[in-house]
């Protein structure tokens, strides 16, 4: 298949799936060998285009993220007594303590993870299982005590963040396990959603670029038309994905995206373990 064609096809699939609570490293690892775009041309190309999805969400969130670099002298709040203070904004320590679980877990398990769990079987049971996860957590019921990411305390931050350390398993969704575990602790939907997006920034930028250092080698002159083009695609179609969400949030749960996991994973087991 033509190059600019897989580049479409997977920016549109990066940008859809990035920050909706379905797995895009899933979805990238079961349409790329779909596609029989596999190998290490391949990884340098994802990484590329999340960095378009990347750049989405900055915009979005410009303004928090102005505001909380304006207020960099806010270390102060990681100090155990302030762990529960509700009347600081979100800051930069807020998004350490979101980060810290998933950034250490994920150094040291990072070649375990690309070795072992890359592939279209653990992809599956990770959709599955984290769709389980979601409606667990909808089912629950859980009384809410934060419905506004600005007022989350440096302990919800951290609990919230925590959950992401479910999606270093790909096909689990980093933003899937981060709201469905803040409705387990009482964070709303909506205020879950953004911490989830927020702190995704930076712990995507450094697996990028980590990736990056470790992959360049395998990416040529010739790749760049395509990496510009998946970038482009990706950046507008994230844009407008986190822009959708965040509205079906407001009157809606985690079920229907937990029942289109079941649906993808019973499709893709057939084409890759029956059909194929």
């Amino acid at each position: 298949m033509n190059d600019y064609i897989i580049a479409v096809i997977l920016g549109v699939v990066e940008g859809l799936t990035e920050y909706i609570p379905v797995s895009s490293t899933g979805h990238m690892i079961l349409v790329g060998d779909m596609l029989g775009f596999t190998g290490p041309r391949a990884g340098v190309f994802e990484v590329f285009i999340q960095l378009g999805a990347i750049l989405s969400v900055l915009i979005i969130y410009k303004e928090k993220f102005i505001r909380m670099v304006k207020q960099y002298r806010c270390w102060n709040l990681l100090r155990r007594e302030n762990w529960y203070r509700k009347d600081t904004g979100l800051t930069l320590a807020h998004v350490a303590a979101g980060i810290v679980p998933v950034m250490g877990i994920g150094y040291f398990a990072h070649h375990a993870i690309k070795t072992y769990l890359f592939s279209s079987g653990t992809v599956i049971i990770g959709l599955i299982i984290g769709g389980l996860f979601m409606l667990a957590a909808e089912k629950a019921h859980m009384r809410v005590v934060c419905n506004d990411v600005e007022k989350m305390t440096i302990m919800q931050a951290f609990l919230v963040g925590a959950f992401q350390v479910f999606a270093l398993w790909p096909g689990f969704s980093r933003s899937g396990s981060t709201i469905a575990g803040g409705l387990f602790l009482g964070v709303s939907r909506k205020a879950a959603a953004d911490f989830s997006f927020i702190i995704a920034v930076p712990v995507m930028f450094v697996a990028c670029i980590y990736d990056l250092l470790k992959s360049l080698a395998d990416l040529s002159s010739n790749d760049l038309a395509m990496i510009a083009l998946g970038f482009v695609i990706a950046f507008v179609v994230a844009y407008i994905s986190v822009l959708w969400f965040l509205k079906f949030l407001n009157k809606s749960t985690l079920a229907s995206f937990a029942y289109y996991r079941f649906v993808i994973a019973m499709i893709s087991f057939a084409y890759f373990f029956i059909l194929k």
